[in-house]
């Protein structure tokens, strides 16, 4: 399938809330290589959520194993379909950015811990606990399936808000 383009701040579809999916649904395996192409192709990306590429759908993809951040803690690729936070814990600040504001970066408050349940591209249901980079970004994505950008979680506009000298 080929790379998507992804959505920019201000379009309207990132800020609406997704609608669920059937797990094997007819062009669920479609939307799902979609997403991991335009995933690998995306500069320094570990993840996309489908409506980054226009598609108001709960799925969403992360792979955080080939980023420094995430190569001592991560499950490899996620392919999330419905996904859920159950259980969060802890709090940190990070810096995050996003192919969808390809000019800044922000500091958020995300959970350090959290449990999340999904369906896999089988639809099989799926656990798994996660702490760390990867816990960011699967919540950084999972935002997005709600309609929230990383700009609307930054710890203060005026001290964290800041502007990508170089998209990596």
């Amino acid at each position: 399938m080929p790379v998507q383009t992804i959505l920019q701040y201000p379009d309207p579809l990132l800020k609406r809330v997704c609608d669920p999916v059937a797990p094997l649904h007819d062009g669920i395996s479609g939307l799902i290589q979609d997403l991991l192409d335009t995933m690998r192709a995306g500069p320094g990306s570990v993840g996309v959520a489908a409506p980054q590429i226009g598609v108001t759908q709960r799925v969403c993809v992360v792979d955080v194993s080939g980023n420094r951040l995430g190569l001592d803690s991560n499950h490899g690729l996620l392919i999330m379909v419905n996904p859920e936070i159950i259980m969060r814990e802890g709090a940190a600040t990070m810096r995050e950015g996003c192919m969808s504001i390809p000019d800044y970066t922000g500091d958020v408050e995300r959970s350090t811990d959290i449990t999340v349940h999904f369906r896999d591209a089988e639809g099989t249901l799926r656990e798994i606990e996660t702490s760390g980079f990867e816990a960011v970004a699967i919540q950084h994505e999972m935002d997005h399936l709600d309609g929230i950008l990383f700009l609307d979680r930054i710890t203060s506009l005026k001290t964290g808000l800041f502007r990508r000298k170089k998209y990596k």
